[in-house]
């Protein structure tokens, strides 16, 4: 599967990535929003992960961008488990949340969820 990832925080996205591409997948990574959004448009991801909090666009911003055009699935990530931000991420269009610090083993569990639903 091709993963786009998100993540400003430099050892989060290097822990990500190890495990995920122990887990096979191809990953393109994004240190910013506006990265991401960039990149998506570019190679066309089969799922997104993304941090709430980076900067130029927000993980709340790439998931109204990417909603605009793809109905990529995207998995959110924040360190702030707060009820508005939760709610707001799922009425942009994300199909899940994980509130930091996660394992990942359980990302890579919520991962293999959506190999099994037709993508875009």
């Amino acid at each position: 599967m091709k993963i786009l990832i998100a993540e400003d925080d430099e050892l989060m996205l290097r822990t990500l990535e190890f495990r995920l591409k122990k887990d096979g997948h191809q990953l393109i990574l994004a240190r910013d929003g506006r990265e991401a959004v960039e990149k998506i448009d570019q190679f066309l991801p089969d799922l997104v992960i993304s941090d709430i909090m980076m900067p130029y666009l927000s993980g709340l911003e790439v998931v109204a961008a990417l909603r605009e055009k793809y109905q990529t699935p995207i998995i959110v990530l924040s360190a702030m488990g707060q009820e508005d931000i939760v709610l707001e991420a799922f009425r942009l269009g994300a199909d899940d949340f994980i509130t930091k610090p996660f394992s990942p083993n359980e990302l890579s569990v919520r991962i293999k969820r959506f190999t099994l639903v037709p993508l875009r």
